[in-house]
């Protein structure tokens, strides 16, 4: 058996939809098993989102059940809460009383295999055939009729402001069960609980908790080692630590507590003041100080306290795995869903060791589990917000399968379950072998840098080294946008299309500057030609075309794009004539800027002055601007970088050029996207 899914509603964050979390692949699961000694989860289950989002909720949600701790106020959504209350307020009707709800998908392999006495509960005879059972687990009120009645109080009591502070106390202050129901609905036995199910580890984030932390770790190993493997010899090592404190006991009455008692006994009567001095070494005490962490190095020995804390975080959570495998009982193999949770292992770890991490963890557990010849069914949970540990998931397992991004929308956490088939859909190609390419292309990419996108605030995907130079620098300069972590993305147009699912999915504000690209005959393209007219023009963009009615015709086409979350910028007309690149459009809204002006003579010396000539007029700068274009097609990271030094290095004493306006635009439509219409 294995945790296959799993629903949260109402908890924290969490609301009643895109509330999902998906966990290993069945299929994936299977045949890695195949001619496996070692039954461990191939791939790792990720769970990846910036801070805040809800990674560390679903774990707390299932240790709560597991653990049968309380659920109060806080564990409710505040949102939900509301609105019940609000319920409350406009109806004389029976309310929805307040209620959490996880429904806790078990994968089944083999129900013949599988020891499935504690799943039995929930089966019905349709499901003994069935690969998947669905435990439906309900917080409840323990009475609904006494809690009504204290909510009908509160209403009549409190003006509007006070009540939901005191709707929270009256929460707090109830009782609340949880019920267990199968798929038809009926109540399973009150003394049924999810542990007998399921049992989760949990490595936590920040379990470095002093110098001697590792030390701490491996003398517990050692102690229960000692104590469950090798009972008898523990039996004799009490024996001889009852011979050492007699010993010592004799030492120390002989030495101290003789005179002790003598100068006491000047005071007082040794009937009725005395002391007894004895030594008290156990076992526990004698393992807890046993062991001393130390770090070989080109063989010296380095005390734990000057261990890097990336190390010490390492070696700590291979000490907890061991812990668990060291416990973990051998009749527990597939008669429960086996959960290890390790929470953010990035903290402290710088990148390379992020990558090695959840690229080896999986050998890690399997070693582990080979050396003490055991045959654990785990499956391995890690939540995180590096993209070092994402960008390794994606390529150790060639696959964006098994990834859980978690995102906020209006105070509420949001699951995106990711996998190739939605990222690269199968329909719509007329070959596996196109589809294959773009994921292959993507995965490759994500390598290098778009894995950031996960974690960023918003997305400007541009097409060129021009204006992801003079972005980043003006993004900086924006007041409203240079607190947000705005990531800039330099793709090929040709290729743009391939991310649009996988931006839809995500959910992020996403600003996509193109370009027009106007169809031009050769002899268009020998004189230079300067558009002016769309009639009866063409586009050679992808994204355009696609979004564009999937047209190329760019007669009527519209100033932009706006797709869900997603705003298509390219260039409108500028100054009498359409450009069709970004430096086109630059050159055209400045033309008769200084700044621009001087960056074009040094960069295009022989060319700018063929074109300024002896007039010396910057209008001839405009109506050659496709010609400027094309002069530095081959020299553009020298014009954004020449562009860029003067912006740094003159901006206080020139006058800054502008950027183009459909970018001023997309720029604008951003900023109302992450702080509303301010």
């Amino acid at each position: 058996m294995y945790l296959k899914s799993l629903k949260i509603t109402n908890f924290r964050k969490f609301s009643t939809e895109n509330n999902k979390i998906e966990f290993v692949d069945a299929r994936s699961y299977q045949e890695h098993k195949k001619g496996k000694e070692i039954n461990i989860a191939p791939t790792t289950t990720l769970i990846v989102g910036k801070n805040n989002s809800g990674k560390t909720t679903i774990v707390t949600g299932l240790e709560k059940l597991l653990k049968n701790q309380d659920f109060k106020a806080n564990d409710f959504n505040f949102s939900y809460l509301k609105k019940v209350l609000e319920q409350y307020e406009n109806s004389t009707v029976k309310n929805e009383t307040p209620y959490i709800q996880f429904n806790i998908g078990i994968g089944i392999e083999d129900a013949s295999n599988d020891l499935i006495s504690n799943i039995i509960p929930f089966m019905e005879l349709d499901d003994v055939n069935q690969s998947e059972i669905e435990i439906l687990v309900k917080v409840e009120l323990e009475d609904e009729e006494i809690f009504n009645r204290d909510v009908k109080n509160i209403l009549d009591k409190y003006t509007r402001l006070d009540r939901f502070r005191n709707f929270l106390q009256l929460i707090n202050d109830s009782k609340f069960k949880i019920n267990y129901y199968n798929a038809s609905g009926q109540v399973i036995a009150r003394n049924f609980s999810i542990n007998k199910l399921i049992e989760m580890r949990v490595i936590k984030a920040n379990n470095i908790e002093n110098e001697m932390s590792l030390s701490k770790a491996f003398s517990r190993i050692i102690k229960y080692r000692y104590k469950v493997l090798f009972g008898e010899e523990v039996n004799n090592l009490d024996s001889h630590i009852n011979l050492i404190n007699q010993d010592l006991t004799k030492l120390i009455e002989n030495k101290h507590t003789k005179d002790i008692n003598q100068s006491l006994g000047e005071i007082e009567s040794r009937e009725k003041l005395q002391v007894l001095l004895r030594a008290d070494l156990t076992f526990q005490k004698l393992m807890d100080d046993l062991i001393r962490y130390e770090y070989v190095e080109r063989n010296m020995n380095i005390p734990e306290s000057q261990f890097g804390l990336g190390y010490t975080k390492l070696m700590m959570i291979i000490a907890d795995l061991i812990d668990y495998m060291e416990k973990y009982p051998e009749d527990s193999f597939n008669s429960k869903v086996n959960l290890i949770s390790i929470e953010e292992p990035e903290t402290f770890m710088h990148p390379q060791m992020q990558e090695l991490f959840i690229k080896n963890i999986n050998d890690t557990i399997a070693s582990l589990l080979k050396s003490k010849n055991k045959n654990v069914n785990s499956q391995l949970i890690i939540t995180t917000h590096s993209s070092h540990i994402l960008n390794s998931k994606i390529h150790s397992g060639n696959t964006f399968n098994n990834i859980n991004y978690i995102t906020t929308s209006e105070n509420r956490t949001n699951v995106v379950n990711l996998h190739d088939d939605i990222i690269i859909p199968t329909n719509g190609f007329n070959n596996d072998k196109k589809r294959d390419n773009d994921l292959k292309f993507l995965k490759k990419h994500i390598k290098y840098k778009v894995s950031e996108l996960f974690f960023s605030d918003a997305i400007i995907f541009v097409e060129g080294i021009t204006e992801e130079t003079l972005l980043k620098y003006f993004i900086d300069k924006n007041e409203n946008l240079n607190k947000y972590y705005i990531s800039i993305f330099n793709i090929d147009g040709a290729h743009g299309l391939v991310y649009h699912n996988l931006i839809k999915l995500l959910k992020v504000p996403s600003l996509l500057i193109t370009d027009l690209d106007i169809k031009r005959t050769q002899s268009e393209k020998d004189t230079f030609k300067q558009i002016s007219d769309l009639k009866n023009r063409l586009t050679t963009n992808e994204t355009i075309k696609k979004y564009n009615t999937d047209s190329d015709k760019l007669d009527s086409i519209t100033e932009r794009f706006e797709v869900e979350n997603m705003y298509i910028a390219f260039q409108t007309k500028v100054n009498g004539y359409y450009p069709t690149s970004f430096e086109e459009a630059f050159i055209l809204t400045n033309y008769k800027n200084v700044f621009l002006n001087s960056v074009l003579k040094k960069i295009k010396p022989n060319i700018y002055k063929d074109i300024i000539k002896e007039v010396k007029s910057f209008k001839s700068i405009k109506e050659n601007s496709y010609k400027l274009q094309r002069k530095l097609t081959n020299s553009k990271s020298d014009f954004a970088n020449e562009l860029l030094y003067k912006l740094i290095t003159e901006a206080e004493h020139m006058a800054i050029p502008s950027l183009p306006e459909y970018i001023e635009n997309g720029i604008e439509w951003l900023t109302k996207k992450l702080e509303g219409d301010i």
